[in-house]
């Protein structure tokens, strides 16, 4: 199937510029400058950006990965989606291991068919005292075997393992995690600058929501945040939802790592797309009030309400941040990290044609994923 797409304001990896594209077989086989003179799907004007990947999310919709039930985890994926998301990670919480096993399966099954991207452990090997919105219960230190019962369980689809790196066992974890093909990241941690570097000399290369469930940033001890910013190889996600990181400090966090060590996720739970109330996050009880998410008990933030489409617009809007940078980090840099940039994260000839179509206040006009519109853009009059 050929379709051409007309009248854009493209988001390339090194520009923007008005032009065209063509899809074939859920492909972009060409990209083209100005007006073509021929008959083509017009989208009047609109900007075009890739397809978001979010490399950290929970839910959704009112429903939750770690729910484990296989008819609410793809509500959530079409939930995301439908906003932007053509690619995502879906994010477990710390649970029993017979829990984690199983919602683990039930997601397998979910990548098999293309629904989901992947999985990521965000827990349970995290630190008690920076476990945020985890049931300090169920946290437990890094246990290889249990690890490679997940592996198993994931059957290939495991992405990601979040790890505290000062745990007894840690820095092993980590060395496996790598050589299994599952990226290491660093977070919900209390580790030192030097145990921090430590896991990232073992293999980690991706800090968890930056500043997020992490000691602060201080000048006698500078801890995990001046290790994770300084060290090239690693990547920081950051949560721009304004609540999370100021946005003087998400500024300066860029302005260190620029837009291809920056990767926007959303840590979003079930009450993103939802009105404030009671939900569940894992085992835990939230309250979300002012389209916050707090725990019922103790009060830490557990997780946000973000979607990918809004980070990307406070990007440019609140943090001054380019287009061509904005795109990098809500798709080029986690496609990257992910190992999935020769297909996803760019428009560019030869990658899957996943598109979002924006309007004039950046707001989520269409989606297409792999060629077909799941959210086709009305016409544009005038």
């Amino acid at each position: 199937m050929s379709m051409t797409l007309t009248d854009l304001r493209i988001v390339t990896p090194s520009e923007v510029h008005d032009g065209w594209l063509t899809v074939d077989d859920g492909r972009i086989t060409r990209i083209g400058r100005g007006n073509r003179p021929h008959d083509g799907h017009s989208l009047g004007g609109r900007l075009v950006v890739p397809g978001f990947v979010d490399i950290h999310s929970h839910g959704g919709a009112g429903g939750s990965y770690p729910d484990g039930e296989p008819v609410t985890a793809a509500a959530v994926a079409a939930f995301h989606l439908d906003r932007g998301t053509t690619t995502t990670l879906a994010s477990l919480v710390t649970a029993a291991p017979e829990t984690l096993a199983r919602a683990t399966a039930v997601l397998a099954e979910l990548c098999d068919q293309g629904v989901i991207a992947g999985i990521h452990f965000e827990g349970p090997y995290l630190a008690a005292k920076r476990c945020g919105a985890h049931d300090p219960a169920l946290l437990r230190a890094p246990d290889r075997a249990e690890f490679r019962s997940l592996l198993k369980a994931g059957r290939g689809h495991v992405r990601m393992i979040t790890i505290a790196p000062e745990l007894p066992g840690a820095l092993d974890l980590i060395r496996e995690a790598v050589a299994e093909g599952v990226v290491a990241a660093i977070g919900h941690t209390n580790a030192t600058y030097e145990q921090t570097i430590a896991g990232i000399e073992a293999g980690a290369t991706v800090a968890t929501h930056l500043f997020n469930a992490m000691p602060p940033l201080a000048h006698r001890s500078p801890g995990p945040i001046a290790a994770l910013l300084q060290d090239e190889r690693v990547t920081v996600e950051l949560i721009n939802d304004g609540v999370h990181v100021h946005p003087a400090v998400l500024r300066l966090a860029i302005a260190r790592t620029g837009p291809g060590r920056t990767a926007l996720v959303t840590d979003a739970m079930a009450a993103a797309g939802m009105g404030d109330g009671r939900y569940r996050l894992g085992p835990m009880d939230v309250e979300v009030s002012g389209g916050v998410a707090r725990l019922v008990d103790g009060g830490a933030i557990a997780g946000s309400t973000l979607t990918m489409d809004a980070a990307f617009r406070r990007a440019v809007v609140d943090l001054g941040v380019s287009l061509v940078d904005a795109a990098r980090m809500t798709a080029l840099t986690p496609a990257r990290l992910l190992g999935l940039d020769d297909a996803i994260g760019s428009i560019s000839i030869g990658k899957y044609a996943d598109l979002v179509v924006l309007d004039d206040d950046l707001r989520v006009d269409g989606v297409m994923k792999r060629g077909t519109w799941v959210r086709p853009p009305p016409p544009r009059h005038g």
